[in-house]
């Protein structure tokens, strides 16, 4: 098989294209023959050796793949050779073979490509967890989006729409036109315009109901003085501890000191709550969860949803893919080809 891996923590030019054996399907297991890996930003994070979850280096990294089922494990039920699947991988996942649990893993409609479903998996389970199984989103809530014209971003708007929720999302100003022409009801320049004050602005000083934020740092902050009562502070990401392509502690420094620290009686008083998201620590709950997917994959068959993607990449061009992530270039989701 052909695998991308980080060979050592630095820069995009660390990711290596390496030969293996195929491995077997043991007891439980689904080996998945790949058409298309996703990548996200905690791909990148490992890559710098900042993901404390990711396995040591040199290792292999992907959430998330689409392709067919090529061999089943004794034991495993419900799965045949030849299915057109998506799933989740624990690491592993930029690979042109790879070995899933049966929780992780889903079948596709007849008729959705590949590279849709290789784009559904982490972005919109992350929305979804966010916004729907813990959020409540509902008809009349207003949500602010962070990193609005991320697969995320657009997921998380594609659930605003779906629930009646009004969207505002943060982004650069490159990208406004093409987030509010799918549904963004305003957009914020995150580079040279202050979000909170904007926040405030946009819903005559009231505050929004829900936040996404993945940046951390100050900017969790700052999302938290943007909830109106009731309102909910989902932190999913340290996206502003990435400040260039390789590890900098006296960054990491900084922006860990700029954390905030919430206190209960400040929380009480003001009815207002904040919640976390980790989805790579979530991979023992996807019994609980297939239910969510399953429900995403029909409304991403059926037209209510649709993932945006952006770029394809060659697995010899994973450096590129990582740079062009890593600089925001992207407009949806970011995908390796094997």
């Amino acid at each position: 098989m052909k695998q991308v891996w980080i060979s050592a923590a630095g820069a995009p030019e660390t990711l290596q294209v390496r030969e293996a054996p195929d491995p077997t399907a043991g007891p439980g297991q689904v080996r998945i023959r790949v058409a298309y890996s996703g990548v996200n930003f905690a791909d990148i994070q490992a890559r710098m050796g900042q993901y404390p979850d990711a396995p040591p280096t040199p290792c292999v990294v992907g959430y998330e793949v689409a392709g067919i089922v090529d061999q089943v494990g004794e034991g495993v039920s419900g799965f045949a050779v030849g299915d057109r699947v998506l799933s989740l991988t624990h690491f592993g996942g930029y690979s042109d073979v790879v070995l899933a649990e049966p929780t992780w893993v889903h079948k596709l409609p007849d008729g959705m490509p590949f590279d849709v479903a290789a784009a559904i998996p982490v972005n919109y389970a992350t929305a979804w967890t966010m916004l729907v199984r813990q959020g409540g989103v509902r008809a009349g809530d207003t949500v602010l989006i962070h990193s609005a014209g991320g697969g995320v971003g657009i997921a998380a708007l594609q659930i605003c729409k779906w629930r009646g929720a009004v969207a505002i999302g943060t982004a650069s100003a490159g990208k406004h036109a093409r987030l509010e022409a799918i549904g963004y009801a305003h957009c914020i320049d995150y580079r040279t315009q202050d979000f909170e004050v904007e926040v405030m602005k946009l819903t005559g000083g009231r505050g929004v109901d829900i936040v996404l934020d993945t940046q951390g740092g100050q900017s969790f902050r700052k999302s938290f003085r943007c909830l109106a009562p009731l309102g909910r502070l989902f932190m999913f990401g340290v996206g502003d501890l990435v400040v260039r392509k390789t590890r900098s502690l006296s960054a990491m420094i900084k922006g860990a000191i700029q954390f905030p620290f919430f206190y209960s009686l400040s929380l009480l008083n003001s009815n207002r709550g904040v919640l976390g998201l980790n989805m790579g620590r979530l991979f023992p709950e996807t019994g609980r969860t297939y239910g969510d997917m399953e429900e995403i994959i029909r409304l991403v068959d059926d037209g209510t949803f649709a993932p945006v993607v952006d770029q394809v990449f060659t697995f010899e061009q994973a450096p590129a893919a990582h740079h062009y992530l890593q600089d925001r270039r992207n407009f949806g989701k970011v995908l390796l080809k094997p």
